[in-house]
Parts: structure tokens; sequence; C-alpha cells
């Protein structure tokens, strides 16, 4: 009897061994909410924050990486633009607000 999982030649789209590794990102996400967690004991707390700085090189309270990735990149100023134009429009939005929109959109153009 074949085996349950080599039933074709076609290889599996994700190997067995990825599916337990563990995302860098989500770990240092899970260590994050420790630290803002109020029910984790102050223990927890040290080791996280010990991860954090050591395997992680961030800065908890401000979240800054060290490593380079999209934040770090320009936004686009149509993108920035279309924003401003959004706030304009938004029934919801403060006055006050509305009319910081329109100056940081004049000083786009």
């Amino acid at each position: 009897m074949a085996d349950q999982d080599n039933y074709s030649d076609i290889p599996q789209e994700v190997p067995l061994e990825d599916d337990y590794r563990q995302d860098p990102e989500n770990v240092a996400r899970g260590h994050k909410a420790t630290l803002a967690n109020p029910n984790v004991s102050k223990e927890a707390k040290q080791h996280s924050r010990s991860v954090l700085d050591n395997e992680f090189q961030e800065d908890p309270a401000t979240e800054n990486t060290k490593s380079t990735g999209s934040q770090s990149k320009q936004k686009d100023p149509g993108n920035v633009a279309r924003g401003y134009k959004a706030t304009l429009s938004n029934e919801g939005v403060s006055q006050e607000a509305k009319e910081n929109a329109k100056q940081k959109l004049q000083e786009l153009q």
C-alpha cells in the first residue's frame, strides 16, 4: 500500500519541515505582546525583553528595528495625496482635520 503523502509525483507545495518553522516576525510580535500584557509575570517580561534585545535587536518601547524593511522606504506622494483627498471628502472627519489635510495637500502640489 502506498504512503498517503507520496501518492503523486507532484511535489508538495510546502515541504513538511517548513510547516514547523517559526516565523521570526511572529515570534517578535509575541514577545512584544508579552511586554504589553499586564497579566504577565515580571519574569516573563524580562525574558521577552532579553529575547527582543538579543535576538531581534529591537527596542520594544519604540519598536525600531535595525534591519531595513518596507518601512524605511519613502511614501508614495500619489498615495499621500489620495489620502488627504479622502480626508476632505469624508463626512466623519472634523473640520480642523479637513483644514489640515487641505493645507498638506497644497504643500504637496
